[in-house]
């Protein structure tokens, strides 16, 4: 239930179970979580319905100038991250300067961490916007959230705030053409009186035939590791992560592990 918000526009580094020695970058505000999903699962907590004041966030200046110093800091203490990782306290691609911050962070990471990959984890509902998406093509590790194939299970794990379209979202991944990852989070529990499981036969077949259509590059699967907003949520074993990587395998796609 002790779920926490980034106090900090960047954050880290820190030992990310998926993708290494990551610096975290937080382009919402650090007083709230601004996100178009309200996650039951999210470690930052629920998504605010109203907001008390005027949500502020981080410019594109702000942004590339505290980047800038830590990557310098990081030179120094010969410390470099594998990754620059954009996540923070919601929705990374809602800021309106998002493509023009990925572009900064190129220029950036050539210059100071020329190793280091740039990801950026999403939850898929701003694919729309022609400036997003083509900037996710310029980065490295392009994540996208599909938690079901299910627009029931999706609004009862992930609320989408505002009309959500899964077969739209689906499309939009497509267009890809295999330069991104989907990123699946499995989990038990209950949810206002519902059962919440996307780990069904139903589910996960309904699951993979997206996958075929879909055509990732990568495919993560994960389950809860922090904290949630409920207490009626539980992890989905190691053992059952396992099973469905082992079937996500046989479809012929790269999967990576976490629990």
């Amino acid at each position: 239930m002790a779920t926490f918000l980034f106090d900090k526009i960047i954050f880290g580094p820190v030992q990310s179970r998926r993708l290494g020695v990551s610096l975290g970058v937080n382009l919402l505000p650090v007083n709230v979580k601004v996100c178009s999903f309200d996650c039951i699962y999210c470690e930052c907590g629920f998504t605010p319905k109203k907001y008390k004041e005027k949500v502020i966030l981080p410019t594109r200046k702000e942004v590339k100038q505290k980047m800038e110093e830590k990557l310098q800091e990081m030179t120094g203490n010969n410390l470099l991250p594998d990754v620059i990782t954009f996540a923070g306290n919601g929705e990374p691609t809602l800021h309106p300067e998002f493509a023009g911050i990925i572009d900064d962070t190129i220029k950036l990471r050539d210059k100071l961490a020329p190793k280091a990959r740039i990801a950026v984890l999403s939850n898929a509902t701003m694919l729309h916007k022609t400036d997003v998406f083509n900037a996710l093509l310029k980065i490295e590790d392009n994540i996208q959230k599909l938690d079901s194939a299910f627009e029931e299970t999706v609004e009862l794990l992930d609320c989408p705030r505002g009309n959500f379209d899964l077969q739209k979202v689906v499309g939009q991944l497509q267009r890809f053409d295999g330069k991104v990852t989907i990123q699946t989070l499995f989990i038990k529990g209950h949810f206002k009186n519902r059962p919440v499981n996307n780990t069904s036969e139903k589910e996960i077949a309904a699951w993979l035939e997206l996958l075929k259509e879909i055509r990732p590059g990568e495919v993560m699967i994960y389950t809860i590791a922090r904290d949630t907003p409920l207490d009626t949520l539980e992890k989905v074993s190691l053992e059952k992560l396992n099973a469905i990587a082992e079937r996500v395998k046989k479809e012929g796609f790269s999967v990576q592990v976490s629990s």
